[in-house]
């Protein structure tokens, strides 16, 4: 579900759990560990990827809808520690968005230091967006600071009530990702990013860098980021649960 690719100082992160590298809680949970594990076994710098195409479809909707309560509180637990684990991570991380990037796939993304997104596939533009509330869900807050943080409040209140998915150049005019490429140069341009960062004065770099991601780690690291009884409360709302079963009904025909 995740492969580890080594390039020099840099290790690459890969979603591969097809069709959509969808989030369960075993690939968050392998996720995790694999953050958590990277610096002390030598890597300097993070780039988390996805399949051609299709960086992440977000969480896997089909199977939470299978899960009891604790299944669900446990699986959307991992989902923001993962988000947690990337925010306070010692090394930097670059979002390596290999194509479509809805919901938790753009999620991931806005706790990385940087993202590279690719333009376009053979049916047309890639897109990104947190597109929760036309499936019924709030985005909780502290990942609706984080999109607001690279975006501005103005535009990310927009997006946010919308849910809306906007295509790639968009996203790179708006700050939402920081750089639009050709899909096989989505790699190796999160790695020369990374690179270029990892020749500066080591410690200057990452004290400065640490110091300017206080305010996203305090957000999503908070007392009330990590209580998710009032989210999980709205993910059994009648409303939602209807409207997430019909897109589950979709996907399986």
């Amino acid at each position: 579900m995740l492969q580890k690719i080594t390039h020099g100082r840099v290790l690459e992160l890969r979603f591969d759990r097809p069709p959509a590298n969808a989030f369960n809680h075993a690939l968050l949970s392998a996720l995790i560990e694999a953050i958590d594990a990277a610096p002390g076994e030598g890597a300097e710098g993070l780039v988390i990827s996805g399949s051609p195409g299709l960086f992440s479809g977000g969480l896997d909707v089909p199977t939470l809808l299978t899960l009891d309560r604790e299944g669900v509180l446990a699986t959307w637990g991992a989902f923001m520690q993962v988000c947690a684990k990337l925010a306070a991570c010692p090394v930097p991380v670059v979002a390596a968005l290999t194509g479509h990037s809805p919901a938790g796939g753009a999620v991931i993304s806005l706790f990385a230091d940087y993202r590279v997104m690719a333009r376009a596939g053979e049916k047309g533009p890639y897109r990104i967006g947190l597109n929760e509330t036309q499936v019924g869900l709030v985005v909780p807050g502290p990942i609706q600071y984080a999109l607001k943080r690279l975006v501005g409040e103005r535009i990310g209140e927009r997006l946010l009530v919308a849910g809306e998915m906007i295509e790639s150049t968009r996203a790179a005019e708006i700050g939402m990702v920081d750089e639009v490429v050709e899909l096989d140069q989505v790699v190796p341009r999160a790695i020369a990013w990374l690179e270029a960062h990892l020749n500066l004065p080591r410690r200057a770099m990452l004290v400065t860098r640490a110091m300017s991601r206080e305010a996203l780690i305090q957000a999503i690291c908070a007392p009330k980021a990590i209580d998710l009884g009032p989210f999980i409360e709205g993910w059994y709302h009648p409303e939602t649960q209807g409207v997430l079963k019909a897109l589950v009904a979709r996907l399986g025909k």
